[in-house]
């Protein structure tokens, strides 16, 4: 489909649990929401923003999700702004879908010039406050959550790092949150996150490992609420819209690590809304 031979960018997890139509906006909100009045770049919050950034920029953008339907809008707007992409479903529990993914990417778009792992999971969320003790957290919540967190960005790394290591350049970029900076009790609410630490750790091996090969690795960590439909309709995105946090500009931060000189990249990115003490 890149007949055109554009540089690749993928992105992992294209779209957000909280779009219009996603897991959390549901869970929050029992219903699905009208997202019409919501800009473009914020419909499905930070990868959405991001592969419209890269196909702004020139890139053919590989949109991977689940399941296919769930990037058709997404893959429309790319379209609409003159920008090129593709859907690729991916299951990041099954190495099988993982490979298998991988293999159409690059018989279909090419090896990526950059890949940002950004997969979110809600698994915890629906827990009352009476179940928030590891004690009661089901085994099958757990390997969800280290599925999506650390072996996920494993199996993956070890499909497009190669080929970054034998040009000489690549970026992997991995969307992270808080979570990852320490151990942290689970609140009411909160998905299962403390295995992000291990994204966190994977993304600091990555980045000893590969960085004498030309392949810039970073961790970025959101701080804060990304603005998308099902945040943006939460009491917090109403009562303190300050706190909530642009995607576009996150995704404008991701561009200027892919486009850094190498004689002074960054390797971890804290984003923080203003109004906030940043986390530690």
């Amino acid at each position: 489909m890149n007949s055109a031979r554009k540089p690749v960018a993928v992105v992992v997890g294209a779209t957000s649990k909280w779009q219009a139509d996603g897991r959390n906006t549901k869970l929050a909100h029992g219903k699905v929401l009208d997202d019409s009045d919501i800009p473009v770049g914020a419909r499905w919050g930070i990868g959405g923003a991001i592969a419209q950034k890269f196909a702004k920029e020139g890139f053919f953008v590989v949109l991977t999700t689940r399941t296919a339907a769930n990037a058709a809008a997404l893959n429309s707007a790319i379209g609409e702004q003159g920008g090129e992409s593709m859907i690729v479903e991916l299951d990041l529990v099954s190495e099988d879908s993982i490979s298998n993914a991988f293999t159409e990417i690059r018989e279909q778009a090419g090896d990526p010039d950059v890949l940002v792992y950004n997969a979110g999971y809600l698994e915890g969320r629906d827990l009352p406050p009476e179940k928030e003790l590891l004690e009661h957290m089901p085994l099958e919540m757990f390997e969800t959550a280290q599925h999506i967190a650390s072996r996920g960005p494993f199996l993956v790394a070890k499909e497009v790092l190669p080929y970054m290591r034998e040009r000489g350049e690549g970026s992997f970029l991995i969307s992270n949150n808080p979570a990852s900076l320490r151990g942290r009790k689970r609140q009411t609410g909160q998905s299962l996150y403390y295995p992000r630490v291990m994204m966190r750790a994977l993304a600091q091996v990555l980045t000893e490992e590969y960085s004498e090969y030309g392949v810039h690795v970073a961790n970025v960590v959101i701080d804060g609420t990304i603005d998308s439909p099902g945040t943006r309709a939460t009491p917090k995105g109403q009562q303190q819209p300050d706190l909530i946090i642009n995607p576009v500009k996150i995704a404008e931060a991701f561009y200027y690590l892919h486009t850094q000189d190498r004689s002074c990249w960054t390797h971890e990115l804290q984003l923080t809304p203003f109004p906030a003490k940043p986390a530690y």
